[in-house]
């Protein structure tokens, strides 16, 4: 077993260590550049609260409906199932039969979850 000497070890990290000194220092004259540049007293226009172009109407802190959160918990729900799905799908041929069935529940759960969740009306808007 051979053991690497520690010119050998430097010589094989030397570039991450020029690649992260050049990305620190990129980072810092960044951000003392818009330190440098940045306007030190803007106008009160420049200041002033605004949503999509017009004067704020309404108090930010006003409450959501529910079904926003609602629907948005749904769509994480339903997203996640790509995320089991993509790598199940791409070692499809490793898989064996037991692979195969516990995919076919899971799924077979969120269909159900699904066809649940539009039976109660939570995936309409009104």
């Amino acid at each position: 077993m051979e053991t690497l000497s520690t010119q050998a070890l430097a010589g094989q990290y030397l570039p991450i260590l020029v690649f992260l000194a050049i990305a620190i220092g990129l980072g810092l004259v960044l951000i003392l550049a818009a330190v440098v540049v940045a306007v030190r007293s803007p106008d009160p226009e420049k200041v002033s609260a605004y949503e999509c172009g017009f004067n704020a109407f309404d108090d930010a802190r006003m409450k959501f409906d529910v079904r926003f959160y609602l629907v948005s918990i749904l769509f994480i729900i339903f997203d996640l199932e790509v995320a089991f799905l993509f790598p199940w799908a791409v070692a499809f041929k490793d898989i064996s039969m037991v692979g195969f069935w516990s995919m076919m529940v899971f799924l077979s759960v969120l269909t159900a979850g699904f066809a649940y969740e539009w039976k109660k009306g939570a995936l309409e808007w009104e």
